[in-house]
C-alpha cells in the first residue's frame, strides 16, 4: 500500500455519497442486530427461564420424595419381616418372602411378553 493520496476523480462526491450511505446501512444492521438481542434476551427471560426453574424445583421435589418414599419401603418391608419371623421363624419367613417375590417376577414377566406380542 501507498501512502500518498490519489488526486481526486470526477466521481469522488458521488464516492463520498455511496459511503456514507453504506455506512449509514451498516449502521442501521447493527442497531437491528442490537435490537434483536435485547428483545431474545427479554424473550428467554421472561418465558424460558421461569419455566425451567419451576421445573427444576418439581424433579428436585418429585426426587425427594420418592426418596422418602423408598427410605420407608424399606422400613415396613424390614419390620414385616422381623414380625414374620418372631410368627413362623426365620427359615420359614424368607421362604415366604421368597416365594412371594419370585411368583410376582413370574406374573410381571408374564403380562409383559403377552404385551410386547401383541
Amino acid at each position: 500500500m501507498s501512502d500518498e493520496v490519489s488526486p481526486p476523480e470526477e466521481g469522488a462526491p458521488r464516492d463520498d455519497f455511496l459511503t456514507r450511505i453504506l455506512d449509514q446501512l451498516v449502521d442501521l444492521a447493527q442497531t437491528a442486530r442490537d435490537w434483536v438481542r435485547q428483545e431474545a434476551e427479554a424473550t428467554v427471560k421472561e418465558k424460558i427461564v421461569p419455566p425451567l426453574q419451576r421445573l427444576g424445583l418439581t424433579v428436585a421435589s418429585a426426587f425427594a420424595a420418592a426418596t422418602l418414599l423408598a427410605v420407608g419401603m424399606i422400613f415396613v418391608a424390614v419390620a414385616a419381616m422381623v414380625y414374620l419371623t418372631q410368627l413362623v421363624g426365620v427359615p420359614l419367613a424368607f421362604l415366604i418372602v421368597g416365594g412371594v417375590l419370585l411368583v410376582g417376577a413370574t406374573v410381571f414377566t408374564i403380562v409383559k411378553v403377552k404385551a410386547m406380542q401383541r
